[in-house]
């Protein structure tokens, strides 16, 4: 087995156990929420006049049975790629799921190339000129949107651009009613404010490693004969520095996608899109085992799957990784 396959097997072990672990408590952390879904689904009145129609649907989904052959069954049909079938949607999970994820990718895609890119120039640009008004000034800004949560600042942005100013709307996907460029225009249009709050929060995480990457490589041997050689500082910072500065953002930049998933969440809630953040919400407040159950577990392998390529791309970037975990 060569140095590479046994990092990687040593990896894949251990997202295999964490995958076990988070799949348990998916399986456990929804039941332990106070309520019924069947009597969020069906309603009190329902329930009172009819109390064994509850009984008759909890027997029908098995939730009658003892919590531990539950769990048994409910591993039984994951490991069949089966999610189960939603109590809310009357759909399969599966089918909710993939529908409404598109939509969350849609926000994701072009959250984390642009917040990739602004955090990379911004960062370098700070790091380069560091201890400079233009350091202090960005790095204060990004600091400010860092700490702010993701909830709080799409709030802001809703009351400020789209309620005062009118110029983006409420929320949603699209109005509706429309077809071809059109529809493409609203869908743009609707997402345009989510976008920008995700970028935003994506570029702030990336700019603070690419500023301390950028100090750090600065002040290696390569950077003072550049200069003793007479090249110019930008010519210096493009060509010689971010070149060895984008090693520890590149890993980064993969798990910005896998956390941005869990992220966007609280900003689609906001936003009203409809991804996977008002899915899990609906599923929260229906008491959805299966669509909750669904949901998590496609969120959780994101940003598994993230870290893992993380840790792929960090090893095949600098092979002293490899050789530090054999040891």
């Amino acid at each position: 087995m060569t140095e590479r396959t046994g990092y990687l097997a040593r990896q894949a072990l251990r997202y295999a156990i964490s995958l076990f672990i988070i799949v348990t408590l998916i399986f456990l952390i929804p039941r332990m929420m106070p309520g019924d879904p069947f009597i969020s689904l069906l309603g009190e009145e329902v329930y009172y006049r009819s109390p064994d129609l509850v009984e008759q649907l909890k027997t029908q989904y098995g939730l009658d049975q003892p919590l531990s052959e539950q769990y048994l069954s409910y591993l039984h049909n994951l490991m069949q790629g089966n999610l189960g079938y939603s109590f809310h949607y009357s759909q399969p999970v599966w089918d909710v799921i993939s529908y409404k994820m598109k939509w969350t990718i849609v926000l994701l895609i072009p959250s984390v190339i642009l917040g990739a890119i602004l955090g990379i120039v911004m960062g370098s640009l700070a790091g380069w000129q560091r201890g400079s008004g233009m350091d202090a000034w960005i790095t204060s800004l990004f600091l400010f949107i860092y700490s702010m949560p993701h909830y709080w600042l799409a709030m802001l942005f809703v009351l400020i651009f789209a309620f005062y100013l009118g110029l983006f709307p409420l929320s949603g996907i699209t109005a509706g009613g429309l077809e071809g460029v059109q529809k493409l225009r609203d869908v743009l249009w609707h997402m345009a404010l989510p976008v920008f709050v995700l970028t935003l929060f994506g570029a702030t995480y990336n700019f603070f490693i690419m500023r301390s990457s950028v100090v750090q490589v600065s002040g290696e041997g390569f950077v003072l004969t550049a200069r003793a050689k007479g090249l110019a500082e930008r010519e210096i910072l493009f060509r010689h520095v971010l070149r060895n500065a984008l090693l520890p953002l590149v890993t980064v930049i993969a798990l910005d996608f896998g956390f941005m998933v869990s992220g966007a969440l609280l900003v689609e809630i906001v936003f009203s899109w409809g991804g996977m953040g008002t899915l899990v919400y609906d599923a929260v407040l229906a008491r959805d085992y299966p669509l909750l159950h669904g949901s998590f577990l496609v969120i959780a392998c994101c940003v598994l799957a993230a870290n893992f390529l993380a840790d792929v791309l960090y090893a095949v970037l600098d092979p002293r990784i490899r050789g530090g975990n054999a040891a």
